[in-house]
């Protein structure tokens, strides 16, 4: 019984070590494969910043927050995925969503409004 216990643990362990991920960033700078992020930036701290692989078929689309379930959902697609001109003009909130390998899969992008006008 116990080599049974043990063996449901380290399968257990190893499957939430090589699992997908998804996190909040702020998107600082886009080149060529490579974002570098800020992630889990909250107010009044300052995140942690890290250097991500992009894949090649990665999704860029408009991010919809639904407030019940507290939820980034995908929305259009972004023209010219990373390439669009709001990458070079500063800082991009995002949800990003990454494989088992790291790569970045899919980039949902936060519309940003503030008192009732769109940034």
């Amino acid at each position: 019984m116990r080599k049974i216990t043990a063996a449901v643990v380290m399968l257990f362990v190893s499957f939430s070590l090589a699992t997908a991920d998804e996190f909040g960033a702020l998107i600082k700078k886009v080149d060529g494969n490579k974002l570098t992020v800020i992630k889990g930036q909250k107010k009044g701290e300052k995140g942690e910043e890290a250097t991500l692989t992009v894949a090649e078929s990665v999704k860029v689309v408009k991010g919809k927050f639904i407030k019940e379930d507290r939820k980034v959902e995908a929305g259009d697609a972004i023209e010219n995925g990373l390439k669009n001109e709001m990458f070079s003009k500063g800082d991009v909130r995002a949800r990003i969503i990454t494989n088992d390998a790291g790569n970045v899969t899919e980039i949902r992008v936060l519309e940003m409004k503030k008192k009732g006008k769109d940034l």
